[in-house]
């Protein structure tokens, strides 16, 4: 009954006192087009990308932006083609100017995307944009993405403005985790107190425009090098340096890219999953027992209550578990997704639980953050993680 009655302290706390995070509602801030629009280079880090190139890459070369735009992909060692097959859906699609480049096997020290990312921002420079937008190679953007995210940046003086993709929700374990995944990303780090002034910071790598100066000020990617959640440490760089943060949901930004069996989604989080608790175990004891407490003891309460007749522990366990369902409905609504599976969220945290273990266990095998051939092991000291 206690636990049961510190689980529903713990939900009323994150349901006020949490940024209202389980608010869908951040959306790009209102703006209005300047009247001279600055220069933009769009900069794409690719490995391993011809499946989703022909869907994302033809909506970054046909974007409809007034001033000067063109795109750097960024060839990361691809093994399947994927620097040709930009060529070719260049001179398929015509658009805006695009420049393949290749960096080669990143240096020790570096991630693959941040090394790429390094090389297009270089190859950028000698352009002089005011604005990079950086984005991956599996994110579709609408015709307008370009213009709407410049005007939001220029109109509320921000450094750095984000989207959090739209992921695929197809597939039986996509519905089940993938909702979830931005909802857990939001009671992390609540988008509105990432726009206010204070510590909280993060971004969403898939799209993230980025004010050139303020990259330059931020030794960007420099400082972060070594980030393999290298978006979060994008924009705790950036503020940590006076730079102005917006990070909320996309209308009309998606991720093409398909995870169609749990294993797919598995690699996903569990891959930088103990790399977000510093790889420290008793972050990871810490936070195991805090997603216990308050996603696994409603459930476990209501039916242990009703089987030994403890009414208490019951009624406690199941506001614990209503107050849970009604903080994720919205993000249901948000993925189009059946309200059914609000009640289902205790389920989906203990798989994220076993993923963090999981990501842990990879960690200590050697095997670090393993993604695409390439394994990132933890580096000797972490300053901009920390």
């Amino acid at each position: 009954m206690w636990t049961a009655a510190g689980s529903l302290l713990a939900w009323l706390w994150l349901l006020l006192c949490q940024g209202f995070f389980w608010r869908t509602d951040v959306r790009l801030p209102s703006r209005t087009e300047p009247e001279v629009w600055p220069s933009v280079c769009v900069v794409v880090p690719a490995r391993d990308e011809a499946t989703v190139l022909p869907v994302a890459l033809p909506s970054l070369l046909l974007q409809d932006y007034p001033g000067r735009a063109e795109v750097f992909l960024v060839d990361d060692g691809s093994s399947d083609g994927t620097g040709d097959l930009a060529r070719e859906l260049a001179r398929r699609h015509g658009g805006l100017p695009l420049t393949v480049g290749s960096p080669g096997e990143p240096p020790a020290g570096w991630t693959g995307k941040l090394w790429a990312v390094r090389h297009g921002i270089g190859l950028a420079r000698a352009r002089g944009p005011e604005y990079l937008l950086l984005t991956d190679a599996d994110i579709a953007h609408a015709p307008d993405s370009l213009r709407e995210l410049v005007a939001a940046a220029r109109c509320g003086g921000y450094d750095v403005v984000s989207q959090m993709a739209r992921l695929r929700v197809e597939s039986v374990w996509e519905r089940l985790v993938v909702p979830a995944f931005v909802y857990f990303f939001a009671q992390l780090y609540p988008f509105r107190r990432i726009a206010a002034a204070g510590r909280t910071a993060a971004a969403a790598g898939g799209c993230v425009l980025l004010r050139a100066e303020t990259a330059e000020r931020a030794r960007i990617p420099d400082a972060i090098r070594h980030a393999v959640i290298d978006d979060v440490a994008l924009a705790r760089a950036v503020k940590r340096g006076g730079g102005r943060v917006w990070l909320g949901l996309a209308e009309r930004v998606d991720s093409v890219r398909p995870y169609p069996r749990l294993h797919d989604l598995w690699r996903m989080v569990s891959r930088s999953a103990y790399a977000q608790l510093r790889h420290n175990p008793l972050l990871l004891a810490g936070t195991a027992a805090g997603l216990a407490l308050v996603y696994l003891v409603p459930p476990v309460a209501v039916l242990a209550g009703l089987a030994a007749g403890r009414t208490s522990a019951a009624l406690l366990g199941g506001a614990a578990w209503l107050v849970m369902a009604g903080t994720y409905v919205p993000m249901l609504r948000y993925y189009r997704q059946p309200l059914s599976l609000a009640p289902l969220l205790p389920f989906t945290a203990f798989l994220y639980l076993l993923m963090t273990i999981d990501s842990a266990v990879q960690h200590y095998r050697g095997r670090g953050a393993a993604w695409k051939g390439r394994t990132y092991a933890r580096p000797d000291a972490l300053p901009d993680e920390g």
